[in-house]
């Protein structure tokens, strides 16, 4: 199945001119930005202020699904701004009940919370455990078990959850959560107890360097919370909406977790977060326990069903496999004795280098990648890439490589 989107060199520039960045930006400096600013887009293809085009394989870290200005969700963008944009969730919001219901559908049963972001979707998530320890066990689980190398947002309850020193330390004290290696079932299973609320698990590690968790250990997380009644939650907010070629990354296990916790591509690029939580968590939310004043709104979820129809049709994941396939082989081409890593179309090249100097080369190649922990390249592009797209991108990294010498 393909998706035509227009030509990059029709659309105009908007604004027709671009007045110069100031040298001294008003903004926070939280982030390490590169020299470019990009003003339009189409497909997969970026444009920046001085006209240049770029390819783009980072989709806005995995957010642009379906590429820049598609169609569907351009014409979705107008007829809801124009219908209604925000209520609040005092009120039943219709588009919001559809979106419920086509997740579920394609997940397992339950209900949904939705919200604006990955961290808030992982806070909820955070806040059921607590109230299955507090509510339905008394206290008696207070332990929550994670994985080093899991990254799972920037929220003081998600950084709990994040292992990393470089994340955590400077907000010190953190949340108390176990941290065992990714992939160690002894240890897993060493650290588990009946005082474990819940056990907290990424399909693929996106920020720990795009590392798929390895065979057996989502079915082991899986028997190991029922085996102790505790919960098992699995943060999809990279992998999930036909990222790993699957609806969900879980389903590659042939497990049902407990929770799923979505964003990033769920939205296309409009801001949206949910928790897909099974009977027994979704019904531990009371009113007035959580809420959110614009997760949900109109606009989002009218932009995310037109995203997820598109996407998780089985046509379109099956397009998703095979363009994971070439674009694995032309990386292991680019990089010649590197481990190419991941699944669908969230892959990682293991580097001898820091990444962001192969980020820099790259975009000088007329190609947008981005980094995943300290030594891995990490390429998420939109689902809609095409065989000679992923061709180009293998070539111009290919060339990146060669000039920093990884």
């Amino acid at each position: 199945m393909v998706y035509s989107v227009t030509c990059i060199d029709c659309i105009p520039p908007f604004p027709a001119t671009f007045p110069p960045m100031p040298q001294l930006s008003s903004l926070v400096q939280n982030y390490g930005r590169q020299p470019v600013t990009f003003v339009r887009g189409s497909g997969c293809r970026l444009v920046d202020d001085q006209g240049r085009s770029y390819l783009d394989a980072f989709a806005g870290v995995a957010v642009c699904a379906l590429g820049h200005a598609h169609p569907k969700v351009v014409e979705t963008i107008s007829r809801q701004a124009a219908t209604l944009v925000h209520v609040s969730n005092h009120y039943r919001i219709a588009e919001q009940e559809r979106l419920a219901a086509t997740l579920i559908g394609h997940a397992f049963p339950g209900q949904v919370l939705f919200c604006n972001s990955g961290a808030e979707a992982n806070e909820c998530a955070y806040k059921v455990l607590r109230l299955w320890d507090n509510v339905v066990h008394g206290g008696r689980k207070p332990r929550t078990i994670c994985f080093v190398g899991g990254f799972h947002g920037r929220t003081m309850g998600a950084l709990s959850w994040t292992q990393t020193p470089a994340y955590r330390e400077p907000f010190a004290p953190n949340l108390p959560c176990d941290f065992v290696p990714f992939g160690d079932v002894a240890a897993l299973t060493a650290a588990m107890g009946d005082d474990v609320c819940g056990v907290v698990v990424e399909p693929v590690q996106g920020e720990g360097g795009v590392r798929p968790a390895p065979a057996g250990l989502l079915a082991a997380v899986r028997r190991l919370c029922d085996q102790h009644q505790a919960l098992m939650v699995v943060d999809e907010v990279q992998t999930g909406i036909a990222r790993t070629a699957k609806a969900f990354g879980y389903q590659h296990d042939g497990i049902t977790p407990d929770m799923m916790c979505l964003a990033k591509g769920l939205g296309g690029g409009i801001p949206i977060g949910a928790a897909v939580l099974a009977p027994k968590a979704a019904e531990l939310l009371k009113p007035g326990l959580h809420g959110t004043t614009y997760g949900g709104n109109p606009l989002a979820c009218a932009v995310s069903l037109t995203v997820v129809d598109i996407v998780l049709e089985p046509s379109f994941l099956a397009r998703v496999a095979v363009a994971s396939a070439r674009l694995v082989a032309g990386l292991q081409q680019a990089f010649p004795g590197h481990e190419v890593r991941g699944r669908g179309l969230l892959l990682g090249v293991q580097l001898n280098v820091a990444p962001q100097a192969l980020v820099t080369a790259a975009r000088e190649e007329g190609v947008i990648v981005g980094p995943a922990g300290s030594n891995t390249l990490r390429f998420a592009p939109p689902l809609i890439i095409s065989d000679s797209e992923i061709d180009e991108l293998c070539a111009a990294v290919g060339r990146a490589r060669e000039r920093v010498g990884a």
